[in-house]
C-alpha cells in the first residue's frame, strides 16, 4: 500500500478508533451497568468508584512498562504489530469475561485484565506515529488520529442509544477491537528493528525527563487535559444546579442533566471530527505552535460565556465551537510529542511516559470535587465558577508554555 495516502492514514488510526469507542462505551455505559447488577443499590457507586481508581493506577503504569518491553525486547515479527495482535486478543477475553461475570470480585478481575491488555496494544501501538510517519507529516497523521477519536465517540453514543442489551454492546466493542487491530497487521509494515536498547526499565523511564523539551511537551499538556477533565467531571451538576432548564428556540430538548450533557458532548465531538484533519494538515505547513495558541486561547475564551450567560441554547453553541477548539488541539499534540523524541530505539518507552499525561490530571480533577462542593455550599454556582475557571488558566498557560519547546516549531 502506497504510504501516506488518505487510505494509509485511516489504517494507522484504526485501532485508535476501535480503542476509542472501547472506553467510552465501557467506562460510560458497559461498566457503571454491569456494577448495578452485581451489587446492592446503596453500594454501586462506591463499588463503581473503586474500579475508576484501580483503573486509572493501572492506566498510569501500564503504558510506560509495555513500552519498555516494546523497544526491550522486539520479536522476529517486529516491535509494535506483535504487541499489537497479542493485546487485542486479550482485550477480546476480558471483555466477555466482563459480560459473563457473575459477582462483583470476579468483574473486578475482568477489569483489570482489560486495562492490561488494552496497556499491551496501545503502549506499543502509539509509537507507530514516531516509527513510521516523517516530521513533515505527522501533522497529517496525528489529525487523523484526533479525527478517528472524535468519530468513535459519536458512533459509541449512537450505539449506546440504539441498543439496550449489554451482551450485545460488549460483542461489538470485541468485534470491533479485533477487526481494527486485523486491518492494521495486515496492510502496515513496521521499518526494520533497530537494536534493542540496553537499558533496564527504571533508567529507560528516567531518560526522557532528562530532555527539557520533553518536560516541557509533557507538562503543557497535562495542564491542558486538566482545564479539559475539569470542565468535563463536573459540567453535569453544573447543568443540573444552574443552568436547569434546558431548551433552545422555545423547544425542551432534554428532561435531565444527564441527557442534557449527552446533546453537549455530541456537539463536542462533531466540531472535532470536524477539525482534526484540516488543523493537522495545517501544522504540518505552518508548524505546531501557532496551532496550539490558537486553540488553547480559544478553549479558554469561551468557558468565560458558559458562566456568564448559563443558558441551555448558549451553551450548545459553546460546545460546538468547544469540539472545535479541542479537535485542533488534538489533532497536534500527537505530532508535537512525536517531533522532540531523540531516540528512535525508545520511541514506545516514551510515548508511554507522555501518555501519562492524560490519566494523572483526570485523577487530579476528581480529588477536587470537596472544594467544589464546599464553595458552592458557601455562595451557589461559587464551586462551579472556581473550577472552569482554573480550567481556563490551565488550558492558557498548556498553550502558552508551548512556548519553551525548542526542537520544533
Amino acid at each position: 500500500m502506497r504510504p501516506f495516502s488518505r487510505r494509509w492514514y485511516l489504517l494507522l488510526s484504526a485501532y485508535w478508533f476501535a480503542t476509542a469507542f472501547k472506553w467510552t462505551l465501557v467506562l460510560f455505559v458497559l461498566l457503571p451497568a454491569r456494577v448495578a447488577e452485581l451489587v446492592p443499590a446503596g453500594e454501586k457507586a462506591t463499588r463503581l468508584g473503586l474500579l475508576f481508581g484501580a483503573g486509572a493506577v493501572m492506566a498510569t503504569l501500564g503504558p510506560p512498562l509495555m513500552g519498555w518491553l516494546s523497544d526491550r525486547f522486539p520479536t522476529r515479527y517486529g516491535r509494535r504489530l506483535p504487541y499489537l495482535a497479542a493485546g487485542s486478543l486479550v482485550t477480546a477475553l476480558a471483555l466477555g469475561w466482563m459480560a459473563l461475570a457473575g459477582s462483583y470480585p470476579s468483574l473486578f478481575l475482568a477489569y483489570l485484565l482489560l486495562q492490561v491488555a488494552d496497556d499491551l496494544a496501545t503502549g506499543p501501538y502509539s509509537a507507530l506515529i514516531p516509527d513510521l510517519v516523517p516530521k513533515e507529516r505527522r501533522g497529517t497523521a496525528s489529525g487523523w488520529m484526533g479525527a478517528l477519536q472524535a468519530t468513535a465517540q459519536i458512533a459509541a453514543g449512537v450505539a449506546a442509544f440504539l441498543v439496550a442489551s449489554l451482551p450485545v454492546l460488549f460483542l461489538a466493542v470485541a468485534g470491533l477491537n479485533l477487526a481494527a487491530a486485523g486491518l492494521t497487521l495486515a496492510f502496515l509494515e513496521e521499518p526494520k528493528n533497530p537494536t534493542p536498547r540496553r537499558e533496564g526499565l527504571w533508567e529507560s523511564l528516567r531518560l526522557p525527563w532528562r530532555d527539557p523539551d520533553f518536560r516541557w511537551v509533557w507538562g503543557t499538556r497535562f495542564l491542558v487535559m486538566l482545564g479539559q477533565y475539569l470542565v468535563q467531571t463536573y459540567l453535569q451538576y453544573y447543568l443540573a444546579d444552574v443552568v436547569r432548564v434546558f431548551a433552545a428556540l422555545g423547544r425542551v430538548l432534554a428532561r435531565s442533566a444527564a441527557q442534557a450533557i449527552g446533546l453537549l458532548v455530541l456537539l463536542i465531538s462533531l466540531g472535532g471530527a470536524a477539525a482534526s484533519v484540516p488543523a493537522g494538515r495545517l501544522s504540518d505547513r505552518l508548524g505546531r505552535k501557532p496551532l496550539i495558541y490558537a486553540s488553547g486561547v480559544g478553549l479558554a475564551g469561551l468557558l468565560l460565556p458558559v458562566l456568564l450567560f448559563p443558558r441551555y441554547d448558549v451553551l450548545l453553541l459553546l460546545a460546538l465551537l468547544f469540539g472545535v477548539g479541542y479537535g485542533v488541539y488534538a489533532a497536534v499534540d500527537w505530532a508535537l510529542v512525536a517531533d522532540v523524541l531523540k531516540r528512535p530505539d525508545a520511541h514506545a518507552t516514551e510515548m508511554g511516559v507522555w501518555q501519562t499525561s492524560i490519566v494523572l490530571p483526570q485523577i487530579l480533577a476528581g480529588l477536587l470535587g470537596g472544594a467544589v462542593d464546599a464553595l458552592n455550599r458557601a455562595a451557589p454556582g461559587l464551586g462551579y465558577a472556581a473550577v472552569f475557571t482554573l480550567a481556563a488558566a490551565s488550558f492558557l498557560a498548556g498553550t502558552l508554555l508551548v512556548r519553551k519547546v525548542r526542537s520544533t516549531r
